[in-house]
């Protein structure tokens, strides 16, 4: 089995006096894209915060590729190659899809340029001149999934990136995820939609009160669909 790039032990995390995460345990191996499925509140968007040093206060350990990053600020996590999408996508409405793409400093060998990402999000290359506030909401996911490819950042986490789209853009966004992966990037994504996340992922965490409760492999997520249900409440 391959070492893990992300190795997340005994995390707890903290918003002001709020204790959000405690004690989460996971990993992440390379090329691996990997879930953290759980109803809302259960501390899947502060886990990813908290992996790139966005929270007030941290304890425990995330070690990348080896390094402990728990520490470290938030630039630095970053130029570890580590790239947040988050759920708001944060996309420039006065730059236009090209200004988007290039506004990330690269960090690190390979990454994807602009032809290449053109050629893996056909829409926004159709739409390189419009403004940000011009783009559909599914056009807002892509690019900000696009930019962060560019970079060179190697471990990519994905906020929540089907919400509130057209079944036929989720269906894009499943397709744009096994083609990251198949590129060779390592993904862990966020997620309320299992039925979404089975078409991508290799394995799933499920938390729960701020911990991982459980590991489903994809290939037992059929067979353990009523403790699923259970768990989200579906």
């Amino acid at each position: 089995m391959a070492d893990a790039m992300l190795k997340v032990t005994n995390l707890e995390s903290w918003y002001g006096e709020s204790h959000i995460l405690h004690g989460v345990d996971f990993e992440v191996r390379e090329g691996e894209v990997v879930t953290l499925l759980g109803r809302n509140g259960a501390g899947k968007t502060t886990t990813m915060k908290s992996i790139m040093g966005l929270v007030g206060r941290r304890a425990g350990s995330i070690r990348f590729k080896g390094e402990e990053i728990v520490g470290l600020r938030p630039d630095l996590v970053a130029r570890r190659g580590i790239a947040l999408c988050p759920e708001e996508r944060g996309i420039f409405a006065s730059l236009d899809v090209t200004e988007n793409l290039m506004l990330p400093p690269r960090i690190a060998e390979g990454g994807l340029d602009i032809e290449r990402i053109y050629t893996l999000f056909p829409n926004l290359k159709e739409r390189a001149n419009s403004p940000g506030t011009k783009l559909s909401g599914g056009e807002q996911q892509m690019l900000a999934i696009a930019r962060i490819l560019r970079t060179g950042a190697r471990l990519l986490l994905l906020d929540e990136p089907t919400e509130g789209l057209a079944p036929v853009i989720v269906q894009q966004i499943g397709r744009t995820i096994r083609e990251i992966k198949a590129l060779g990037f390592t993904v862990l994504l966020v997620e309320q939609n299992f039925r979404f996340a089975a078409t991508v992922a290799d394995r799933h965490y499920v938390m729960e009160h701020g911990k991982v409760i459980d590991m489903i492999p994809n290939a037992e997520l059929e067979r353990s669909m009523d403790k699923l249900h259970e768990y989200l409440g579906v």
